[in-house]
């Protein structure tokens, strides 16, 4: 029997799956990797999420040449992170596209992201040149983007922040499916390292609003059926929440982070801890959403210097009985680790340069033009579908650089 869990411990990219999800839409899924979506149209292919090597993006091809010889004409990439993106160049696709802000992301943070991700994960980007780059896309949109694949049409969509600030998903209306990236997890829990908790479920409110009947999402089998895809959705709330509700809770109590890691394990791992990347995960997880409760809106950036200051505070390197926000005087004797705990409050709570010309970029494209999400009633499945309204929980605060509606033919 094959194990569908994914997890990241196994061989990565062993017990490979394509399978159909709906009409022309396509889920590659294999152990210890993230999954690629595959829309198969008369004029051509779109590939969602690339992999993380070009040698796991060319298994892909393999199942995709199986089906079709049509050309593939985008990649899109729903995130920044590596292992979703690094294979993007093997599709030898006539655009990669990605969000404003995911771009944006990967100029500031993404050549910290693959040193770090490479560090984490080895054996998923063996074989990887050790002088890699970004994979960066050669179109981004700002909201929203229709496709016309040939007797399927295509949307990509930006609902705000998640998983990180620039979350795409793909919607394929005439299949009733999404492809969600890591804005929505099956049997894996979801990564949260640079996520926005407060704002993730009301990006899992506009999916749901959807309606879909078929869900792939950033790890494992797809979600099929409607009750599966609200089980699927349901329980990535859940977590957010769960997360995000306990990491406040101890902040409230003035706890230190490594404290706070154990209750906010306590917490998830009753319903949580079984799933695949738990532990894995977990330190990162537990560290965004201690910042966020201590009022940093924008993740820090991933450094491999912060992930070894990160594990030194949970290891007790440093006292972490106390929130690092407050300033402490150590005693003489403590002198030694003195400048190890002053780094690790500089990198875990205080803002970063990337936060600042966010709100810069912010004011200087502010217009009295209303901006909203531009969706049409075609793309809210059902006669009684939910009313979508993007300016009526946005705030300026918690939409930084909320994009222009914008709807691009595509090349």
């Amino acid at each position: 029997m094959t194990n569908e869990s994914n997890n990241s411990e196994l061989s990565p990219g062993a017990n490979e799956r394509f399978e159909e999800i709906g009409r022309g839409c396509y889920a590659f899924s294999a152990d210890g990797c993230s999954n690629t979506g595959v829309i198969v149209g008369e004029r051509g292919v779109l590939i969602v999420d690339a992999q993380a090597t070009p040698e796991l993006a060319a298994k892909v091809l393999e199942k995709i040449r199986e089906k079709t010889d049509k050309p593939i004409k985008q990649v899109v990439l729903t995130h920044f992170h590596a292992d979703s993106t690094l294979g993007a160049q093997a599709f030898d696709a006539g655009e990669i596209v990605a969000s404003d802000l995911t771009r944006r992301m990967m100029d500031t943070r993404g050549a910290e992201e693959i040193l770090v991700a490479r560090d984490r994960l080895p054996g998923l980007f063996s074989g990887l040149p050790s002088n890699v780059g970004v994979s960066l896309p050669s179109m981004t949109i700002a909201s929203s983007m229709s496709i016309d694949l040939g007797n399927l049409d295509v949307r990509l969509m930006h609902l705000g922040r998640g998983h990180t600030m620039g979350d795409v998903l793909v919607w394929v209306p005439g299949s009733s499916v999404i492809f969600a990236g890591d804005l929505v997890q099956t049997s894996s829990v979801p990564y949260c390292g640079d996520a926005h908790l407060a704002d993730w479920p009301r990006a899992l409110d506009r999916i749901t609003a959807f309606r879909p009947t078929a869900l792939m999402p950033g790890r494992g089998r797809s979600a099929i059926g409607a009750s599966a895809v609200a089980h699927a959705i349901e329980n990535t709330r859940e977590f957010v929440t769960t997360l995000q509700e306990a990491a406040s809770a101890c902040v409230e109590q003035r706890l230190g982070l490594k404290d706070t890691f154990n209750a906010v394990k306590d917490a998830l791992g009753p319903q949580f801890g079984s799933k695949a990347d738990f532990d894995l995960h977990l330190s990162f997880n537990v560290a965004r959403a201690y910042d966020e409760a201590l009022g940093l809106d924008q993740p820090q950036i991933w450094s491999r210097e912060r992930c070894a200051d990160l594990k030194d505070a949970l290891d007790g390197v440093v006292n972490t009985d106390q929130p690092v926000e407050n300033e402490t005087e150590l005693p003489a004797s403590e002198e030694a680790v003195d400048d190890v705990e002053a780094r690790i409050t500089a990198e875990l709570v205080s803002d970063n340069d990337f936060a600042a010309s966010l709100l810069e970029k912010q004011a200087s494209e502010e217009t009295d033009e209303e901006e909203i999400l531009d969706l049409s009633t075609n793309d809210i499945v059902g006669p009684e579908a939910v009313e979508y309204e993007v300016e009526e929980t946005e705030s300026a605060e918690h939409e930084a650089d909320e994009p222009r509606v914008l709807m691009e033919a595509a090349r």
